[in-house]
């Protein structure tokens, strides 16, 4: 058993915020080892996070976005329980860079159970047809059309999109982030974004 050390939870507190206490109690469950210690800490923080997606958001903002001198423009709307929150510097910047994030990566949606299913099979159907194409065994075809599958879901679903910022982070994890730093239930309610031109349509 390692020893943990005065040091050691000071800096696993800096990184996470968290209390000694739990500090303690992480870097002891992970033997010393920091970066287990930050994961506990973090799946801790997850669950908590998880116990409050279940409690109203009706306050909040719409954050409205404009990109290139006017080519691209974004509205998204995110919720929170608390009209103090949904005031806060934290939420306003997490809103802001909802709609950055929606402008540069183009999500089609925010949740995976967001898609329909006939889209599923079509990019399916696509994948397969494209395996057999190239000449690929058909005993190997479902686990190519399973990796298409989940790349389309990590391109065009916001929450599987990696932050533009910060690829090691998904839209989920600071979504996860900052419900625990307020305390709150946060929730992506709803998003548009335009591009100039796309539509084709005479006026």
């Amino acid at each position: 058993m390692a020893t943990i050390t005065t040091e050691m939870i000071k800096q696993l507190r800096e990184a996470t915020n968290a209390g000694i206490l739990d500090c303690r109690k992480a870097l002891e469950q992970a033997d010393g080892d920091f970066k287990k210690a930050v994961d506990i800490l973090r799946e801790k923080g997850l669950a908590s996070a998880a116990k409050r997606a279940d409690r109203k958001a009706s306050e909040g903002v719409i954050e409205l976005y404009s990109h290139g001198n006017g080519r691209v423009g974004v509205m998204v709307e995110v919720n929170c329980e608390t009209d103090f929150v949904g005031k806060s510097e934290k939420f306003r910047h997490f809103a802001h860079e909802l709609a950055l994030q929606i402008a540069a990566s183009a999500p089609l949606y925010i949740r995976e159970e967001d898609i329909p299913q006939e889209v599923l099979d079509h990019e399916a159907q696509i994948a397969a047809a494209k395996a057999r194409e190239e000449g690929k065994p058909e005993h190997i075809i479902p686990r190519i059309v399973e990796g298409a599958l989940t790349k389309f879901k990590d391109e065009t679903v916001l929450l599987r999109q990696r932050y533009i910022r910060d690829e090691s982070l998904t839209i989920q994890d600071l979504l996860n982030d900052v419900r625990v730093a307020l305390g709150e239930n946060i929730v992506i309610r709803r998003f548009v974004r335009w591009a100039l031109g796309e539509t084709t349509e005479t006026a």
